[in-house]
């Protein structure tokens, strides 16, 4: 008898002497067995054939999971390398790794792939698949596995498994004629794979290194349902439509330049979308009890030393001099903040100190990590830094989950929430590390909130809470964080009068809602494909009259509308107004205003909304006062 415990704790009891985990699917529910991919018995994770012969805890994953994600396209790219050892023989064979969304398999080709040969290899997969080639495992010694590549020249996976300790047992996966080196699992068989796609060719340098060969690299992905493929090129497509590189330089809110690589430039169009947005994160601040504070930008080295920003960070940083003297561009606010801090004597009646600051930070990051506002050198966090007695830990971390919620339901995102642990390169004490994270961990509880523990991702200086925001296209974005440290006020020997009139040790908290300003922008180019709500867009509302007949009861309306702070503009060309309107929603203008003959008779005006077409005549002051109550209210 063999009993199976499953991820909820129930047992499960076989009178066989073996099993395997298809079988304990089967005994799940049908409908798991036909889902199944891969198993995780007794943590290491097997294939669903493996056998099973003495009592074992067992995970059973589906595409639903990571893991099956990563086996089934695991699966995919042998099945994409063995179609490409069909079609172009004599290749040498890299390696073929799941990623995000996908797999890769780097290939030593004399053929150089275009993209021509993608439809080619991919045809050629689907014979495979339609095969239902059985995925059987060996395993072998060092000295056979060298043999057995050294053999067919494979030169690749030779240096890989000369990299294996002496003693290690090796493995190889078979499907058909084709043999790879891998560690597994595998799916059971390829025709699981049901539906594959290639989607581009790139070079590789073998094991990522400039000192090695270039290799030929194919991307793909695959998928249990062709439907589910679908989905994700129309995703694919849809996200190229809003990649708000394109949109910025289009709406003229944003562009970049050779000059200044990973430095955005701002358009005046972007500037009011810009400060529509710090003007809301003041107004949001103020309101919960903080006060604004400006720190610099270039500071001495010795700081940063101190910080540990030159130990854990100075490959990030830009470095100057002053007077001989060596200076750092600033990467991040928090030591200005601790000066300013440090610059007056506290009491404990001071606390809870709050500081915001917008904040102009850079970082030295690598040319190929550029991606538009995504990632860029230089960028405004929206920073705060509490300052707080020990006793007011959990009430501020609170106050901080419930500002950062308030702020992202005012853009209509949702997000999930990860607690980040110690990373191995951190600085200080054990138990002020297990301090910091048990007082996290209890504000999440408290307020009730669902959480993800991601280990050792925490700052250098402190575990934090990372907001993930998800995006109409379902992907997810780190903003906001709170990291509570422990360490800094002791590098910086901050203190405060406490009621014994004694010195103390303050508590600091660093956070951020939008995470960089830039990038929030960025985002939210790309989640309302640059159609902004009302209160964001650089233009509101734009006035059209047909003809120059109506332009002075236009240019009233106009008047009207800017007197009631709505961002407005006349459109009084000579042009038609069909073009005008088209124009109009090119730019993705919230509200088209037409006015002729009719309308100026009866003090009204021709509404067009974006995205819900004609709305009719309306009368000029009540449209006033609802774009106006649209605008204050954020809508």
């Amino acid at each position: 008898m063999i009993k199976i415990t499953l991820p909820d704790g129930s047992v499960r009891e076989f009178a066989q002497d073996q099993i395997t985990p298809l079988e304990v699917a089967k005994n799940i529910s049908n409908g798991l067995a036909k889902k199944a991919l891969v198993a995780t018995v007794n943590g290491e994770k097997v294939a669903l054939n493996h056998v099973i012969t003495a009592d074992a805890s067992v995970a059973i994953h589906t595409f639903d999971d990571q893991e099956g994600k990563d086996t089934f396209r695991h699966s995919a790219s042998h099945i994409l390398a063995q179609a490409v050892q069909n079609l172009f023989p004599g290749t040498k064979f890299g390696i073929g790794p799941a990623i995000k969304d996908g797999f890769y398999y780097d290939f030593d080709s004399e053929h150089k792939f275009v993209p021509e040969d993608l439809e080619k290899i991919e045809a050629e997969m689907m014979k495979i698949i339609q095969s239902d080639l059985a995925y059987e495992r060996k395993e072998l010694s060092r000295a056979e596995a060298l043999e057995m590549f050294s053999a067919r020249g494979e030169i690749y996976k030779v240096e890989l498994i000369n990299d294996l300790p002496e003693d290690a047992v090796i493995s190889t996966y078979t499907q058909g004629d084709f043999t790879d080196l891998c560690a597994g699992p595998h799916l059971v068989s390829t025709g699981a794979v049901k539906a594959p796609k290639l989607m581009s060719i790139a070079g590789a340098y073998w094991r990522g290194s400039e000192k090695n060969k270039m290799l030929q690299r194919i991307y793909g992905t695959a998928f249990p349902k062709k439907a589910d493929l679908d989905e994700y090129l129309f995703q694919l497509e849809e996200a190229k439509r809003r990649d708000h590189r394109k949109l910025g330089q289009e709406l003229q809110l944003f562009t970049f330049v050779d000059e200044a690589p990973g430095f955005p430039l701002f358009y005046p169009k972007g500037m009011i979308l810009r400060n529509s947005l710090e003007n809301y994160w003041r107004e949001v601040h103020e309101a919960a009890g903080y006060t604004e504070i400006k720190t610099p930008m270039i500071m001495n080295r010795s700081l940063w030393e101190r910080s540990g920003h030159w130990a854990h960070y100075q490959n990030n940083m830009y470095f100057t001099e002053i007077d001989e003297e060596p200076f750092a561009i600033k990467p991040m606010n928090c030591p200005g903040s601790i000066l300013l801090f440090n610059s007056q004597m506290h009491s404990y009646r001071d606390f809870p100190m709050r500081w915001s600051e917008l904040g102009l930070v850079h970082r030295h990051e690598l040319s190929g990590a550029l991606h538009g506002l995504m990632r860029v050198r230089a960028f405004t966090q929206d920073d705060a830094h509490i300052f707080m007695l020990q006793s007011q830990i959990k009430d501020e971390v609170k106050g901080v989950i419930k500002l950062i919620d308030g702020i992202y339901k005012t853009f209509g995102f949702e997000y999930h929430v990860e607690l980040s642990t110690r990373p191995e390169d951190s600085m200080g004490d054990d138990a002020l590390w297990e301090k910091a994270t048990d007082a996290l961990r209890d504000a999440l509880v408290d307020m009730g909130m669902d959480y993800i523990i991601n280990e050792g991702d925490g700052a250098f200086y402190g575990p934090k809470i990372d907001f993930h925001l998800q995006d109409c296209l379902g992907r997810t974005w780190q903003c906001g964080t709170i990291q509570l440290d422990f360490q800094m006020p002791e590098k910086f020997e901050m203190s405060y009068i406490g009621e014994d009139s004694e010195k103390h040790r303050p508590v600091m908290v660093h956070r951020t809602a939008f995470g960089s300003v830039e990038r929030f922008i960025g985002i939210l180019t790309e989640h309302f494909a640059g159609a902004f709500p009302t209160w964001l867009a650089p233009v509101q509302a734009v006035v059209m009259p047909i003809t120059d007949k109506f332009a002075p009861y236009a240019a009233e309306v106009v008047a009207k509308l800017k007197e009631a702070g709505v961002r407005v503009e006349l459109d009084g060309r000579n042009e038609k107004i069909g073009y005008k309107i088209r124009e109009a929603q090119v730019q993705k203008i919230p509200y088209m205003l037409v006015v002729g003959e009719k309308e100026m008779e009866s003090n009204t005006i021709g509404v067009r909304k974006r995205g819900e077409g004609d709305l009719g005549a309306v009368d000029v002051d009540q449209f006033v006062a609802q774009i106006a109550a649209e605008i204050k209210n954020r809508a």
